[in-house]
């Protein structure tokens, strides 16, 4: 048993309900407003909360051009009386999960719409990555290192090299995620994936190749948050939050990163829920890339530092296995839809726990964890969080 080394106050009588998934599309010629508006339309039809009882929105967006969360609220008809947008890419779910349920518990609000998408033009993701970190343009792009496969090249060759992973070892997470994604309605990816296509495949920014790499798409994630007698009233079964954690920028003295930020928090995470690793039904970890899951299965404690290959070559990792894990495919092989890609382990554990996750439920999963990382610059990214979840069924 860890123990917690703060005072970290539990989210009483908080609850995530009502979790929405807009079906992915490879291209699409809306805008990231259209895809966000289908999600929030989405919310009110399957909760039956009226528009008007929306107090609170959360938003995360990368394609929403000059708008932000203010401008969403126009377009969309919303009068709200909490607001937060945030810019953390893979994290932003995390974020919004603390922010909105803090919220709500100081009755701030009492409804919040969180949500997060973007589209996918065929140019769209090529603006976004020529607009999106500062030290990406001063430190890369001046090599002709364009975009995040040459910066997370660098990190998994430091990684790898540091601690002895072989490409094989990754391949068995990114072969378990796409057998999950088979059994997923809504994930893009639809063929089965062998070791040896993994292997084989062609190399985008060695170490990385072609299965290591997400897919942009359109898409978008969304759910609410709420009181539980608010959620009780409605009819509406909720997730608890039993706890979550969330770091920037740490460990500043690495020179190419080998942790995430979870590692800072890790022992509050568990004591403030009362649990342990073991204890974990199912994980979701944020997935652009194959290491960056073996990394999180080292920093949220299911392994030791360098542990991660054998942990991986010695667990099941499909939704019937000793380790469900990324029950949908995750991103590698559902598709990433921009900001949605920080929602949809969240979404997916919010099934999960609720029992609603269809094709691809765990068996008997009542509590689990979600992850999320975003926000890479150069040699590191910048954005952690986790949060575990248990169910009121």
């Amino acid at each position: 048993m860890t123990h917690s080394t703060s005072n970290r106050r539990p989210y009483d009588n908080v609850v995530i309900t009502t979790p929405v998934t807009i079906p992915y599309e490879r291209f699409s010629n809306k805008t990231a407003h259209w895809w966000i508006g289908r999600a929030v339309r989405s919310l009110l039809d399957d909760s039956g909360i009226d528009k008007a009882d929306i107090d609170g929105f959360c938003l995360s967006s990368f394609t929403l051009g000059s708008d932000a969360a203010i401008g969403l609220t126009e377009h969309l008809g919303l009068s709200v009386r909490w607001l937060d947008h945030i810019p953390l890419g893979g994290a932003s779910g995390i974020s919004a999960i603390r922010r909105a349920a803090r919220a709500v518990e100081a009755r701030d609000c009492d409804v919040v719409v969180c949500v997060a998408g973007d589209t996918n033009h065929t140019d769209s993701f090529r603006q976004t990555l020529s607009n999106f970190s500062r030290f990406s343009q001063d430190a890369a792009y001046p090599y002709g290192a364009g975009g995040a496969n040459a910066s997370f090249g660098m990190i998994a060759r430091h990684y790898m090299k540091t601690f002895g992973i072989e490409r094989e070892d990754l391949g068995r997470i990114a072969v378990s995620q796409r057998q999950n994604a088979l059994r997923n309605p809504n994930a893009l990816m639809k063929k089965p994936l062998t070791l040896d296509q993994y292997m084989n495949a062609r190399p985008i920014s060695d170490p990385i190749h072609l299965f290591d790499c997400v897919m942009p798409c359109a898409g978008a994630e969304a759910f609410l948050i709420m009181r539980e007698e608010t959620a009780a009233a409605n009819g509406l079964a909720g997730a608890k939050i039993l706890s979550t954690i969330e770091r920037h920028n740490v460990r500043t003295d690495d020179v190419v990163q080998t942790h995430g930020g979870w590692v800072a928090d890790i022992d509050d995470l568990y004591a403030m829920a009362g649990l342990k690793p073991d204890d974990m039904d199912f994980v979701q970890t944020y997935d652009d890339y194959p290491f960056i899951v073996m990394m999180q299965f080292e920093d949220l404690g299911f392994c030791k530092k360098g542990e991660g290959p054998e942990f991986v070559r010695s667990h099941d990792l499909t939704i019937d296995g000793d380790f469900p894990h990324n029950t949908t495919g995750g991103q590698l092989s559902s598709g990433q839809a921009g900001a949605g890609g920080a929602y949809i382990g969240l979404t997916e554990a919010v099934r999960q726990v609720l029992g609603t996750a269809g094709p691809t439920q765990v068996k008997d999963a009542k509590v689990g964890l979600a992850s999320g990382f975003g926000m890479i610059n150069y040699a590191r990214g910048l954005s952690s969080g986790a949060v575990i979840l248990t169910g009121d069924r």
